[in-house]
């Protein structure tokens, strides 16, 4: 297939347009290429993404564009794609307490953009990068795409609750199949710099303390980033349908009589921060310094992910044990910052 794979300079977006290059796509990829975080990063991924298609079966095609420039967005669709997966966004908790422009710009203009040159040019299915933060307050364990999520507890998670919203009346409206992926707490090679698995390993390799949250008290459903890009391939390939049984009088937030449907991808076991940097301990062979905080805003104190919609669905589970994938993690990164 002819798939774009927006953000394919990022973490998620690199993973997956690998795999769909290796399966043999046809992949074009969108990415502005910013300095949120390091940018030779970001390079580095691309770098790999061309030599990829050199030894796979698949193409690959690259754009270095804004999502906000709607012109550009509007010429990548110039030729028709089978696909559109969009994993383009400003991430990062943190970064939407200080820069709320960043977010409404990248995830709701962007995603606007996205939205439009899809039903512009009837695009078959668009798969779309949501979050496990949109669940916010609530504490109804695990989380379920069944149950209300409009209590965000910051920017980020509210602007990527919009998106699922925003897609939902395109949906209903012009019948553009689509499907948000809320994903949970995803790690593993190639991983941003801001994330907590880089940073404690950084300072752990370095000698130097960590800052952990919460006086250590969270749990995490922590997920590989190889069990998330499979699984968005899977989502991808089978396009959103209406469900017949859908009631108006007890409406399904996850599904609806329009071509919209909503999963949870997470690892479906929570792991305790705690269990979480012993396993970083026992990949880099150091002891962790620990500096305790309190519970930083916009956080919440655990997540768990219900995936039985996705498992049903498309017959798929992430299920890779966290040490294996923070292991694969210090690996990489001892080979990407040698000594």
């Amino acid at each position: 297939m002819r798939i774009l794979v927006t953000g394919a300079a990022g973490f998620i977006g690199f993973h997956t347009a690998k795999r769909l290059i290796e399966r043999g796509d046809e992949v074009v990829g969108f990415d502005v290429v910013n300095d949120y975080y390091d940018p030779s990063l970001k390079e580095a991924r691309l770098s790999l993404l061309g030599k990829s298609a050199k030894t796979a079966q698949g193409d690959w095609r690259f754009i270095r564009a804004d999502l906000t420039d709607q012109a550009a967005v509007n010429d990548a669709f110039t030729e028709p794609f089978d696909r559109v997966i969009h994993l383009a966004a400003q991430a990062g908790v943190r970064h939407s307490l200080t820069h709320p422009r960043d977010y409404i710009n990248s995830n709701v203009v962007g995603f606007l953009n996205i939205l439009e040159a899809c039903r512009a040019q009837g695009t078959p299915h668009l798969t779309y990068a949501s979050t496990s933060s949109v669940y916010g307050a609530n504490r109804k364990m695990p989380f379920s795409e069944h149950e209300i999520a409009d209590h965000p507890l910051q920017l980020y998670a509210a602007t990527k609750r919009s998106n699922e919203l925003m897609a939902h009346a395109y949906s209903h409206l012009f019948r553009l199949p689509t499907t948000a992926l809320r994903f949970f707490t995803v790690y593993g090679p190639w991983g941003r710099p801001d994330m907590a698995l880089f940073l404690f390993t950084k300072a752990i390799l370095a000698g130097e303390p960590i800052n952990v949250f919460n006086d250590g008290k969270h749990t995490r459903d922590f997920t590989y980033v190889e069990d998330i890009a499979e699984g968005i391939m899977r989502a991808s390939d089978q396009i959103a349908e209406p469900n017949p049984e859908w009631d108006p009088m007890r409406p399904d937030p996850a599904t609806s009589a329009a071509p919209f449907r909503i999963f949870n991808i997470g690892n479906n076991a929570p792991v305790k921060l705690m269990d979480y940097i012993m396993a970083i301990e026992e990949a880099t062979g150091k002891k962790a310094t620990i500096t305790y905080q309190p519970l930083q805003a916009g956080d919440v104190p655990d997540t768990f992910a219900d995936v039985s919609a996705l498992v049903e669905a498309v017959g798929y589970r992430p299920s890779t044990p966290v040490r294996a994938g923070v292991q694969k993690f210090v690996e990489w990164y001892r080979t990407y910052y040698p000594g």
